[in-house]
Parts: C-alpha cells; structure tokens; sequence
C-alpha cells in the first residue's frame, strides 16, 4: 500500500521528447504543419498572413482583419457565421505588428467544410458601406473610451518612445479613422491577403489526402514574397508623463529594446526576469504588491518580435505613490546588480520554470504552440531542452552578470500616465 506521509522523490529533468509538426510545402513561399498525435476528434487550423498593424497604411490592416466574416455580395455577415456555428465551429482572428492570425476550432470532420466556408468569405469579401461604417463607429467609440484609460495612454506612449521613429512606434489617432476609406481596404486585401499567406498550422487526425486538398485550397494565396522587418531598433531613453486630468491612478511602462529567442542570453535572462518580476512571487510583487500594498498587480516580461525583442515592467498605482512606485522598482534592479542571489530562491524559482514547461508541453495543443513559438526564428524544439540545461545550470554569479549588463536605468524608457 502506498505510504502517504512519505515524501515523493524528486528528480532532475534533463529533457523532453517533443513531437514535431510533420511539414509540407504549400508553395515555394509558404509551408502548411501538420500535428496528426490527437488522441480524440477535436481539431484547429490556423492561417497566417503578412497582415500585421506594421503593413499599409496606418489603421488599415486592423480595419481588414475585422471585416473578414462581414459579407460577400451573396451572404451577410450574419449568413457566413450562421453556416459556421451550425457546424459546430468557432471562428477568432488576431493581429500583432507583424501578422494578422485566423484561426477555426471544431470537430475534425466539420474542420475542411468550416474552412470552404471561410476560404469563399475572403475570396469575395465585399466591404459593404453598412459594415464598414459600422465597424467604423465601433471602432472610434471605443478608441474614445481607451483614451478615458491610464492604462492605454501609458501604453501608447510607451510604444511611440520604445520604437521610436519606426513602423513598430505608430500608435493611432482620433484623426487616423477619417482615413478609412473602402478602396484603401480592398487595395490592402488583394495584396495581404489574397496574395499574403505566409503559413498554415492544421491540428487533428487528418489524412495525408485531406492535407493534400487543403493545400491545394490554399495555394492561390501564398505571399510572392515575405516582407522585411525593421532591426537594429533603439528605444529612447528618459522619463516621459502622460498628464490625465481627474484621474485616480497612474499606470506605469519601463522597459527597453532588447532582444528574441534567437541571442545568446535569451535563456538565463528569462531566469533573471522571473525572478523580478514574471511570477506571483517575484521581488516586484514581493515589495510593492505585498510589502508597500501600492498595487494589486505588478510584473515584468519579454516581447519578442522577427528580428528584435523588449523588456517590460507594468503596473498601476495610485497616483500619489507613483513617485514611490519606481523608486522601489529601480532599487529592485540595483539590488540584482549588487548582491547575490541566494540558493533557495534561485531553487524556488528554477522548480517553478520547470513545472511551467512540462506544463506548455502538455497535449498536442500546447506542444503545437511550443513550435510556433520558435519557427518564425528558424529554431526547433530542442530550443526547449536547451532552455532545461540552463534552468540546470544557471548561478548566481550568472544572473548578476546578466543584471549589470541588462538592467541599467539609463538604458530605459520609463513612461507614466495619470
């Protein structure tokens, strides 16, 4: 019999056996993965397009990406996402800076027909003035309502400032909405879209045929040629304020350029930034969550994008601790520059990155995702077991070195809102 008041033991993971997506070529400019390992009759497509918010003209891409189910000149909108839901599928777009992301869940045999469905909705998209206009509105309402929020302001402010003078740095306007016009969005859809595919994630127990027909299905759209994007940025560096009239709360952005998973130091600073500020108990939380009580939230991360990356720190506060909020944070830095980590927490928080992994490593989802998150950069999974040797091997004298070299206060941009 099992005895309960026997501790488990604990061992050492050294790496994981990951499973690749198999892959196939679309075109010579395009590739479709495919994850066939799931053990039951769910599925998900994913289709990617040279669309981000960085290509055309300011406010376009994002005006395209939601228009996407509005309308042909023989459906409606509410046609198109009947013939979706009564297949059981659901339907979500995204867009970042550098792409635009449709995605379709559903039971593997309703994936192919959900897609038909979508494949006609953006070959014929009409653009409807009643649909546009409508978007149009939604739209500038709640830029309206953002622009109430210390939150967003600090945001956008601190995007302008980090990428400064690039493409990456455009934030929009109350002004920048008079610009959409209909033959703007058409123009920005033959060329992102009709001619913009740039890849295709398909998740389920497909056949080889099945794969082969959705290729073929596809192929019309695949990019002639994948866009550039900007390098060798450089955030400028100071203190910028955002003054809200009335407002309650100040929202804090520090951060700076930095750098993808592509740089050497990319796994050991993810050490260095957990321990800040990427945990429940990091020392941000620890300090001006728990200890000063100035914030219910607080936290640092690492943005990632094609040929560069950024580190940020974010949080709101009360207004009349503000001041005070980024003396504690810029102590936090000092501290990780001066003294050594100690044993335990560098332990605490190497358990906690190893349970994080084996957990995005759980499913053929999750493992799907894992290999998303490094094709772009022309890795592979074993990125991730790399990533396990240095949880392995990582000291204190490391994390120190990483501190100095990284976590400068005249390196930043810090921008507050309120």
């Amino acid at each position: 019999m099992l005895n309960r008041t026997n501790t488990p033991t604990l061992q050492q993971i050294d790496k994981i056996d990951f499973v690749k997506p198999q892959v196939f070529e679309i075109s010579g400019t395009a590739k479709l993965f495919h994850m066939k390992e799931v053990p039951n009759e769910t599925s998900r497509i994913d289709l990617y397009f040279d669309a981000g918010t960085t290509r055309g003209e300011k406010g376009i891409a994002s005006f395209v990406n939601g228009l996407i189910l509005s309308g042909t000149n023989n459906k409606s909108s509410v046609e198109i996402n009947g013939e979706i839901d009564a297949l059981g599928g659901f339907y979500e777009s995204g867009i970042s800076s550098e792409n635009s992301v449709l995605t379709i869940y559903a039971l593997k045999e309703n994936l192919l027909p959900i897609l038909g469905i979508l494949v006609d909705a953006i070959d014929h998209l009409a653009f409807q003035t009643h649909e546009v206009d409508e978007l149009l509105n939604d739209r500038k309402q709640k830029f309206k309502v953002n622009m109430e929020k210390v939150s967003f302001l600090a945001q956008r402010e601190f995007q302008s400032k980090l990428f400064n003078d690039s493409l990456y740095g455009q934030v929009t306007n109350e002004t920048d909405f008079d610009f959409i016009e209909i033959d703007k969005l058409k123009t920005f859809h033959s060329k992102n879209y009709l001619q913009g595919l740039q890849k295709v994630v398909i998740i389920g127990d497909f056949t080889e045929n099945e794969i082969h027909k959705t290729t073929e299905l596809l192929k019309k759209w695949t990019v002639q040629n994948n866009g550039n994007y900007e390098k060798n940025l450089e955030n400028l560096k100071g203190e910028f304020h955002v003054d809200k009239i009335g407002a309650v709360q100040s929202a804090l952005r520090i951060g700076r350029i930095l750098f993808n998973k592509t740089h050497e130091d990319y796994h050991d600073f993810i050490f260095l930034n957990t321990i800040l500020g990427d945990y429940f108990g990091s020392r941000l939380m620890s300090n001006i969550r728990e200890d000063k009580g100035y914030t219910y939230g607080i936290g640092s991360m690492i943005g990632e994008l094609h040929e560069t990356g950024y580190f940020l720190i974010a949080t709101e506060v009360g207004k009349e601790v503000r001041e005070a909020t980024v003396i504690e944070i810029q102590k936090e830095l000092k501290l990780l520059q001066e003294e050594l980590i100690e044993s335990e927490e560098i332990e605490l928080v190497r358990n906690y990155l190893m349970g994080q992994l084996l957990k995005s490593a759980d499913g053929p989802y999750s493992m799907t995702d894992l290999y998303l998150s490094v094709e772009p950069y022309g890795l592979e999974l074993d990125f991730y077991n790399q990533a396990i040797e240095s949880l392995n091997s990582i000291t204190p004298q490391r994390i120190q070195e990483l501190a100095k070299k990284y976590l400068n206060w005249e390196d930043f941009t810090i921008v507050s809102a309120g």
